[in-house]
């Protein structure tokens, strides 16, 4: 059985601020949780419907009923499981190969997205402005699918790091040269966009190398790509390439 003050606790962590205060987040659903058990992640408690989880100890674990998960999930449909996770500290960031870097992106089911897509293509970090959605919110873990385990995120002042960089750094723009005939780098930054209004003004003054992925429909009247997609298109060109 959840207490009432479990309950205030998980619920509140579908909060920012709760989150920070509190250096907790939690996930949902069998894969994501075995995969953040299997990783440096510290298990704070695991809640869950069925006598599953042999490996964490009943000190950590409960088994309540669905009627109780429904009150702490944030899932319109509740999984069979929630646990809740210590935030670790970030880590140092990895300057060496592809970096990713992110500007302004909100949506969270994006940066999810985007964090298993750098998992597929071997992307080992991930930067993301201060405005970027929290990597914590529970529908960024939800979408990872467990690569929030494999893939170093850190927030930054991403004008100051591509201004101080001594890597490469292309950007993603309506009018750069096409993606298909440039000649990629193994090493370099590549900064995706804000979904509505692309790459920030001031950090688009720091970019030389300008890309883009062209347009084949007859009409052109597309206006852009979703940027989870466009960053699947890039991140796989810049691995053919190398």
């Amino acid at each position: 059985m959840v207490s009432k003050n479990q309950i205030k606790l998980i619920t509140s962590l579908q909060q920012k601020k709760y989150r920070t205060a509190n250096k907790l987040f939690f996930a949902e659903g069998v894969k994501v949780i075995r995969e953040l058990l299997e990783s440096n992640f510290v298990l704070e408690h695991l809640y869950s419907t069925q006598n599953d989880f042999e490996e964490v100890s009943n000190e950590r674990k409960t088994i309540i009923d669905d009627a109780d998960l429904k009150k702490i999930s944030a899932l319109s449909t509740a999984n069979s499981c929630l646990a809740v996770f210590k935030m670790p500290d970030e880590k140092q960031i990895i300057q060496k190969g592809l970096i990713l870097a992110l500007d302004s992106i909100r949506d969270p089911g994006n940066l999810g997205t985007i964090l298993r897509l750098c998992d597929w293509f071997g992307i080992r970090q991930v930067l993301c402005t201060k405005e970027t959605v929290d990597l914590y919110n529970p529908k960024v873990v939800q979408a990872t699918m467990g690569s929030i385990a494999r893939v170093n995120v850190n927030y930054v002042d991403l004008n100051v790091f591509v201004a101080q960089t001594n890597l490469p750094v292309y950007g993603t723009f309506m009018d750069g040269v096409s993606i298909y005939k440039s000649i990629l780098p193994t090493e370099g930054v590549i900064v995706m966009g804000n979904e509505a209004n692309g790459i920030s003004m001031g950090l688009e003054e720091l970019i030389s190398n300008r890309l883009t992925i062209p347009r084949f429909g007859e009409l052109q009247k597309t206006e852009s790509l979703n940027v989870a997609t466009a960053t699947a298109i890039i991140l796989s060109e810049f691995r053919r390439n190398s």
